[in-house]
């Protein structure tokens, strides 16, 4: 046995200047308390403030738990044997109410999601055609499909159709698949043409919305939503875990999908189901979600307003949504900045390779409804300085 190799990959993280560490944090709204220290958090998914609420948090406990007697804390079991509890109807029955959809499906995460539908529903005669610039979650399920795969340069419709135009009529299924809020760098899917490639190339789309739920619609249900084509996509893949504040995913398909699914997805058959709270806590939530315009127009306001600001004091950032980045190039040069900004009261963190492609080292500003024009403002001075 030899732990030389792993040292040695070690060290070269480190020389590379993409070591990772896990930090012990306290978080408390907007803010973010790290080593005894207080910061403005820009480094969170919690879009719409709502993780540490505390009155929000309150009534939920005083009227969903407290008083609930025949509450319990696991449901210890997968959902196909003894964990499918009642929580788990509610929940997918009021997901497919507001999507007005078929039918729903609840997971654990985002990640059990995207590493379970596509090696579900494929074979060795599918084909998957991915975005570039999907999550690594995505990117996992791809891998372990049977399917023969094929990525197109980001958001680049044109080469897009190229592939199908050539390989269409070689398989028997083919997926598209993209994201529509892009998590690194904040910019949009163009879905509408994705749906005009999807029905001329009869096609599966496959979006997913994790960093669209909450922020765009007028419901919050994501950029689907906000452009009125959920019914003309197969599968919308949703997460818990960001604007919603609590844990796990979702998929907006067919009942028969919904069925395959559960009988073929490893990622939902060998994993423990959810905890009721976590259920219930959900179900709360997109109750609230749905009536928090408000706070989603003034996000996006305020995500327009710095990415200007960036841009006109020379900065390099992209994107359109709430997610906004400043694109360093180099990861030394990117480390140095975020420790400048956290020296300065601000909680921000480098994404450096392999989240980002090599030589684009970034700030990810993830911005919050909580926020306001002065602490922007606080930031681009701080910019401007260094």
């Amino acid at each position: 046995m030899s732990t030389k190799r792993y040292e040695e990959t070690l060290a070269k993280i480190k020389e590379n200047n993409s070591y990772r560490i896990l930090r012990n944090t306290v978080k408390s709204g907007k803010n973010i308390n790290f080593e005894g220290k207080n910061y403005l958090n820009f480094s969170s998914n919690d879009y719409l403030g709502i993780s540490s609420d505390i009155e929000l948090w309150n009534n939920f406990l005083q009227n969903n738990i407290l008083n609930d007697t025949s509450f319990t804390g696991s449901n210890c079991s997968s959902r196909l044997l003894t964990g499918n509890s009642e929580h788990y109807l509610v929940l997918e029955n009021y997901l497919t109410e507001i999507y007005k959809s078929e039918t729903a499906l609840v997971f654990n995460s985002g990640y059990h999601v995207n590493i379970g539908i596509l090696p579900a529903l494929t074979t060795k005669n599918d084909l998957i055609i991915d975005d570039k610039l999907v999550h690594a979650s995505i990117i996992d399920g791809v891998r372990l499909s049977e399917a023969k795969k094929i990525r197109y340069k980001h958001n680049d419709l044109d080469q897009l159709e190229e592939i199908l135009k050539t390989e269409r009529h070689l398989h028997e299924n083919v997926f598209i698949v993209t994201e529509s809020v892009f998590s690194m760098d904040g910019d949009l899917a163009d879905i509408n043409k994705l749906v005009e490639i999807k029905k001329k190339y009869d096609t599966f789309l496959y979006i997913d919305e994790a960093h669209a739920i909450g922020t765009y619609g007028k419901k919050g249900l994501g950029l689907a939503e906000e452009l009125g084509l959920i019914s003309e996509i197969d599968f919308i893949v949703g997460t818990f875990g960001k604007a919603v504040a609590s844990q796990g995913a979702f998929v907006i398909c067919s009942s028969l999908f919904k069925n395959y699914l559960i009988n073929k997805m490893r990622s939902i058959i060998f994993t423990t189901a959810l905890p009721p709270f976590s259920l219930i806590w959900t179900h709360f939530i997109l109750q609230r979600i749905t009536n928090m315009s408000k706070q989603r127009a003034h996000l996006m306001k305020l995500s327009e307003y710095f990415r200007s600001k960036i841009s006109s004091i020379g900065f390099e950032t992209n994107g359109s949504s709430n997610i906004v980045p400043l694109i360093v190039g180099e990861n030394a040069k990117c480390i140095k900045l975020a420790d400048y900004l956290q020296e300065n009261g601000i909680f921000i963190l480098p994404v450096r390779p392999p989240t980002v492609p090599d030589g684009t080292a970034r700030l990810r500003f993830s911005l919050t409804s909580q926020m306001e024009y002065s602490e922007i403002d606080k930031i681009i001075d701080l910019l401007k300085k260094y």
